[in-house]
């Protein structure tokens, strides 16, 4: 079965490349701090999420096409997180570890 990030058009090859990004201690802790104070309601608000998604892609050095963009947008507002909800992040955790 395919990760459900694969039915958005996004590539294994850009996720694996964001993972290992992500497991720099600093980098990590940037994109945390980016998103303190977040809610369930900002995560399904387009421009909202399309801002971070361009913001995220600036910390992690990634140039993004404007189809990229879209697949990353459509995909965090269909995953409907509710970041005070722990199984929700937990449901994230394992989609992308």
């Amino acid at each position: 079965m395919s990760p459900s990030w694969q039915k958005y058009g996004i590539k294994a090859e850009f996720v694996e490349r964001v993972k290992v990004k992500m497991k720099n201690p600093a980098t990590k802790e940037r994109i945390k701090g980016l998103l303190d104070g977040v809610t369930k309601y900002d995560l399904q608000d387009r421009a909202k999420v399309r801002r971070w998604v361009k913001l995220f892609a600036k910390v992690l050095n990634e140039t993004l096409t404007d189809t990229q963009e879209d697949q990353l947008v459509n995909f965090i507002i269909a995953q409907k997180i509710d970041p005070n909800n722990m199984l929700h992040l937990l449901k994230l955790y394992t989609m992308f570890r």
